[in-house]
């Protein structure tokens, strides 16, 4: 496992460059010139030139790319061009209300589906089934926005169940801001996670262990639970890990709309400033969550089936 792990580690030194290579390629062709984006088109040349070597644009692009891998490596991406503070710490600050958000609504929805989804394919071909996977369709194609002027609109505004918007630093008084938040996170994926955890379920109903499970006189609960579950896990597992990095940046839509100080709500309105040092950040500690996120996947499937082997 620690030889496995040190070469994955490895590998992910080349991986972490090309993407560093591709992030900082692409901002510098669609980017322009942050210098008139922040003194206005009015500037004069002698006021761009002193901003862009205080931000060390004047440099060749080669000094600014080993610049940019010395912020990825050291966590320093310098300071916001619109609001003028270290990056590193509008991370770190939107971290916690990202993850208050993220992770309750993601583990609801995590459960909820892989309860539904066992409990439709039991019944596999039934009303019941059918019923459900309709409404995963119907869920799935509804907009989270719709979502988000429903609950904002008849929850909050008409019946007063919740805030319309809003967050609090304190913990008691910061659930009732995560409340309809967090449900209409789970609305908007449960659709998605049951079709896919079902799917991944009745494959393994088809399996011979199952036929030979039947034949021996096994009730059909326990070669659900005792067996289909276990052995759907992996596809299942590997659906959710690769998930969790994404969890990080919380959900755009229901951050910027619920006023929540996450790090979606910070990448929104880095889009809306054309703050692009914010924007390359959030882009690369994306995608090194998301190399984390496979290794973590390959590590699991070793908790979940014995028969995986790591080489």
């Amino acid at each position: 496992m620690f030889v496995y792990l040190l070469r994955r580690l490895l590998y992910t030194i080349p991986i972490l460059l090309g993407v560093s290579l591709i992030v900082f390629v692409l901002f510098h062709m669609v980017g322009g010139d942050p210098t008139y984006q922040m003194l206005g088109k009015h500037a004069n040349p002698e006021q761009v030139q002193t901003l862009r070597h205080e931000l060390g644009l004047d440099q060749p692009l080669t000094t600014q790319f080993f610049f940019y891998l010395k912020q990825v490596v050291t966590f320093d991406y310098g300071r916001s061009y619109s609001t003028k503070q270290p990056i590193s710490d509008m991370i770190l600050n939107g971290i916690g209300p990202s993850l208050t958000l993220a992770i309750p609504a993601f583990f609801l929805t995590t459960v909820f589906a892989i309860l539904i989804s066992l409990f439709v394919a039991y019944f596999r071909g039934t009303w019941i089934d059918k019923g459900v996977v309709v409404l995963c369709v119907v869920g799935m194609s509804i907009p989270s926005l719709a979502y988000i002027l429903f609950g904002q609109h008849i929850l909050a505004y008409r019946w007063g169940l919740f805030p319309i918007s809003g967050y609090e630093i304190d913990f008691p008084d910061r659930l009732q801001y995560i409340v309809m938040p967090a449900l209409i996170w789970v609305m908007v994926s449960l659709g998605m996670d049951v079709r896919f955890f079902r799917n991944a379920i009745l494959d393994e109903t088809h399996q011979d262990y199952v036929r030979t499970a039947r034949s021996k006189g096994l009730s059909e609960k326990f070669i659900f639970l005792k067996h289909v579950l276990k052995n759907s896990m992996i596809p299942i597992v590997t659906y959710v890990v690769i998930e969790i990095p994404f969890l990080l940046l919380g959900a755009f839509l229901l951050e910027s709309f619920f006023g929540i100080p996450g790090l979606g709500s910070i990448t929104i309105d880095a889009i809306n400033s054309s703050d692009f040092p914010v924007l390359k950040a959030m882009t690369t500690i994306n995608s090194l969550l998301f190399i984390l996120g496979t290794l973590a996947t390959d590590i699991v499937y070793t908790w979940v089936d014995p028969r995986v082997r790591l080489k």
